[in-house]
């Protein structure tokens, strides 16, 4: 559906976006990582058609990605964009009416909207006295007022409850479900392996791996086992590499159920108390890691 080709953005002597290609297929939650600062937000925003001054080319179904398309975009911004003073159903309206919806039409997709953000109750009341995350959720729908094919969502989960968080979730299992395409930038790693299907690590404006999340996962990430216990570093060092974690120790090795026999025997032998030791499941903060050699910073 979008395909990205060597695209590069500078600002003043700032080089943003750094030749980045990649391509999104139809239908998918594609998920765009990096801390703050590593290009996402501009990235976005030249998909979105808001920046068009860059190198490269943007295509969107073969077909150069300009303003003309907005009615096949829908584009959530990192900051809320609403009016307060008006309630949730005057915002729809308003957003909808922008896309060109009018009369039954724009009724029965308010409604709809109003359904899928879980705001139904609220359609009557003032955006001014809604939670910081029920006007994100309001922000969400006024994106899709008009049904579009692709998505963009900007770090739409930023400061929110974790009952908006759930609403956002279900939503885009939805909209997943309805053919439409997501892009979800953040740098929230676990809400990335729960939706997104692909993945592109940025880091200082460029694209440092990408691809489908498993195989990532299974490409890079090496399995780890937990330990909290009278056991030191130096012995665990023995069965593979070992880094701090809470109160105790991650134990990195491409054989764990080997290296965690091989603890409990020497633990039972050695009369040594363990709390805790459990296999840790691989992650995507794990892959950024190993391809980067910095953890998700600001």
């Amino acid at each position: 559906m979008l395909t990205i080709r060597n695209v590069t953005k500078h600002y003043d002597s700032i080089e943003a976006v750094k030749d980045v290609s990649i391509s999104i297929p139809e239908g998918v939650c594609y998920g765009l990582v990096g801390p703050n600062g590593a290009g996402k937000s501009t990235l976005i925003k030249m998909i979105a058609t808001i920046i068009r001054d860059y190198k490269g080319s943007i295509q969107f179904n073969e077909k150069k990605l300009n303003s003309t398309l907005k009615n096949k975009l829908g584009y959530v911004p990192q900051d809320i964009i609403l009016e307060e003073e008006i309630n949730a159903i005057g915002n729809l309206n308003l957003f909808g009416r922008i896309y060109g919806l009018k009369g039954s039409q724009l009724e029965l997709r308010t409604r709809e909207v109003l359904e899928l953000i879980g705001l139904r109750d609220r359609g009557k009341d003032k955006v001014i006295t809604f939670s910081g995350g029920m006007k994100r959720r309001l922000n969400i729908g006024c994106a899709i007022m008009h049904n579009p094919d692709l998505i963009i969502m900007d770090e739409p989960t930023v400061g929110i409850d974790p009952q908006s968080r759930k609403y956002i979730f279900q939503m885009i299992e939805e909209l997943k479900s309805a053919g439409c395409t997501i892009i979800y930038a953040s740098h929230y790693m676990e809400e990335v392996e729960k939706l997104c299907d692909y993945v592109a690590f940025l880091d200082r404006g460029q694209i440092v791996e990408n691809g489908a999340v498993g195989k990532l996962l299974q490409q890079y990430a090496v399995p780890s086992i937990y330990i909290k216990g009278n056991i030191s570093q130096d012995k665990l060092e023995q069965y593979g590499t070992v880094s701090a974690k809470k109160d105790g120790f991650l134990l990195y090795t491409k054989e764990p159920l080997a290296a965690m026999g091989k603890i409990i025997a020497y633990c039972q032998e050695n009369s040594v108390d363990v709390e805790r030791l459990e296999l840790v499941r691989p992650r995507l903060e794990d892959v950024f890691f190993k391809l980067t050699g910095s953890n998700l910073r600001d």
